[in-house]
């Protein structure tokens, strides 16, 4: 936990109401997300029990599994979700736009937009992750034949599964995860995860306070377990008897009809409240503005749609059950690359998350005091335009002289440290070489050079572009690494789904 996180989760103890830790929004909403309420059976490996799906607040479906033990019954239910999910993504692939590639020798093409996917915790994701596993290398014929849309279904839980995996995307959340980036509560990260009581300390009923309001979200009784888990009191006096009742109501079609309409109540009355808190926590992200690069990391998540649908649509092979060494190292590297960019995007999106470096040092902000914006450097073959500017700063600047820095407010350009000379009152004085950013003659155009009375943040992040890692290819994988992949699907058509 950062310095001013833990000063927030102070602060929410002593005001009743959690505190914000972001002043825009670092993620993208969609218009119409699916939100995915599922249950699982406890003591079952993922076995599903109900889902509660739908892409709006009065468009709840509830989708039942009465005998989860049931092979059958599962993979009716993932088929059920397949009806459900499929034509949801196939509703975004109607336009699409041309994109500039290779510096504009080039275009491809890409979705106007994208799905999004909405669940409670991060165990939801877990869930729709080991569905996915469970279910993309089933078949349609053989032994054991399930619907055709259920290993489609798989092979998609799959990519959205993976793309939650990568930092600053959008394509399937964890509704917790999505409020504690923006709020602190006082309470624990891992009390966090209980969604009642998170939204009690956020958006707290009038006359209550937070940790009150949290408080009685712990009763199962009045506030069920976001899922996948249940509440064992619930599961032995309750869901049990039904599930029992049902089975026992199979000669008897009537009794049977009346057995499931009974254990479809108990469902729905456990998942309808976390279905309203989804909404009711989409209501206060959506209330948030944007922030300025949450656009670029969306398009990203539409570049990534497309490519797997194409993927799909060619007939491509379902993702591997175990990466190669190669394909490891490779989405390993890619991760790490968007986790440093996603960092450094939010610093320079939000003043409250580039305080946090401020004071590690990172950062600091000044006021320009005096600037020269004419200043032409001859040392070198040709003179260039090197406009310095001098700013003021009560804050420690921990950088050395030749070190390196970017501003938010220019991010294209570049600031040499020259001076660093101490001044009275603890204040600092920092003159800066300013390079690119300002075209290519020896003028710099008005507002590219910060003008005097300017304050400004200086810091050591940068937003500029991250080269990729060089990997070989997959059939060149040395031995000391298990050597070239397998062309098959790694044994992964025998799995079974206990």
């Amino acid at each position: 936990m950062s310095t001013l996180r833990a000063l927030a989760a102070a602060q929410a103890v002593a005001a009743g109401v959690a505190q914000p830790v972001a002043t825009v929004r670092h993620l993208h909403l969609h218009e119409r997300p699916l939100v995915v309420v599922p249950l699982a059976l406890a003591g079952e490996a993922n076995a599903p029990l109900a889902a509660l799906v739908g892409a709006a607040p009065d468009d709840a479906r509830l989708l039942v599994v009465p005998q989860p033990r049931n092979r059958d019954q599962r993979f009716a239910f993932a088929a059920e979700l397949a009806g459900i999910l499929l034509p949801y993504l196939d509703g975004h692939r109607a336009a699409s736009e041309a994109v500039a590639v290779d510096r504009g020798r080039d275009v491809r093409h890409r979705y106007v937009e994208a799905p999004q996917l909405l669940v409670p915790n991060p165990a939801g994701i877990t869930f729709l992750r080991l569905l996915g596993r469970a279910t993309r290398f089933r078949r349609p014929d053989g032994e054991y034949p399930v619907d055709p849309s259920v290993p489609l279904l798989g092979r998609w839980l799959t990519f959205f599964a993976e793309r939650a995996e990568h930092p600053g995307s959008s394509a399937l959340l964890a509704m917790t995860e999505a409020l504690t980036l923006h709020w602190a509560t006082g309470q624990s990260r891992v009390e966090d995860l209980h969604l009642p009581a998170l939204l009690g300390w956020i958006d707290p009923p009038a006359g209550l306070t937070g940790a009150e309001a949290a408080a009685r979200a712990e009763d199962p009784a009045t506030h069920p377990p976001a899922g996948p888990a249940t509440d064992p009191d619930f599961d032995n006096h309750r869901l049990a008897p039904a599930i029992e009742a049902y089975a026992e109501a199979a000669d008897d079609p009537d009794a049977r009809a009346e057995a499931y309409a009974s254990l479809e109540g108990l469902l729905r009355d456990q998942l309808a409240p976390t279905w309203e808190l989804m909404w009711r926590g989409v209501g206060l992200l959506r209330a948030l503005p944007p922030g300025a690069r949450v656009e670029g990391r969306w398009a990203g998540d539409r570049d990534a749609f497309t490519a797997y649908a194409e993927h799909v649509d060619a007939d491509g092979a379902p993702q591997p059950r175990r990466d190669g060494a190669v394909a490891a190292a490779a989405r390993l590297h890619r991760l790490e690359r968007a986790l440093t960019s996603y960092a450094v995007q939010r610093a320079y999106d939000d003043p409250l998350v580039m305080a946090e470096h401020r004071l590690t040092g990172e950062a600091f902000v000044g006021e320009v005091t005096l600037a020269d914006p004419g200043r032409i450097d001859d040392t070198g073959k040709r003179p260039v335009l090197r406009p310095r500017i001098q700013l003021v700063t009560t804050e420690p600047v921990l950088v050395p002289v030749g070190a390196t820095l970017y501003s938010p407010a220019r991010p294209a350009q570049k600031a040499k440290v020259v001076f660093l000379t101490p001044a009275a009152d603890g204040k600092t004085e920092v003159v800066l070489e300013l390079s690119g950013g300002m075209g290519r003659g020896r003028t710099a155009p008005p507002g590219s050079v910060p003008e005097v009375g300017e304050r400004l943040c200086y810091t050591t992040l940068s937003d500029g572009f991250l080269p990729a890692g060089s990997f070989p290819p997959p059939e060149e994988t040395p031995w000391t690494h298990g050597g070239p992949p397998a062309t098959a699907a790694d044994g992964g058509g025998t799995e079974d789904w206990a």
